[in-house]
């Protein structure tokens, strides 16, 4: 069964940074895309970034382009998710889980709020 943690939420100020981070455990990690997502109280969850099993490449929303950074670390089956100049629209709860469908059952999340 797959399962995911994933921790580094926390209340910020605009302009600031957090690094999160989602540990899986329950298959071969290195062999999947893997995707932060979001999900905003009232919206659907959305796909943050996404970063290939294979050569690393990396894919973005528009919306996080230039301030967000997905990073993997196989041998920890870790995904990380650096986001420096965070908007209050970035406030939502942040989930890891494959690129692609079907996903597997979604872990706990990690709260991120920015305010001032």
């Amino acid at each position: 069964q797959v399962q995911f943690v994933e921790s580094g939420g926390g209340l910020v100020q605009p302009g600031e940074s957090l690094r999160l981070s989602c540990a899986m455990s329950g298959t071969a990690f290195s062999m999947y895309t893997m995707a932060w997502y979001r999900q905003a109280p009232g919206n659907q969850r959305e796909l943050v970034a996404s970063i290939s099993s294979g050569d690393g490449r990396t894919d973005y929303a528009d919306s996080v382009k230039g301030r967000f950074t997905i990073s993997r670390n196989n041998g920890r089956k870790t995904i990380y998710l650096q986001m420096n100049s965070l908007k209050p629209e970035d406030t939502a709860a942040y989930y890891c889980n494959r690129r692609t469908s079907p996903v597997w059952a979604w872990g706990q999340g990690t709260q991120v709020t920015v305010s001032s």
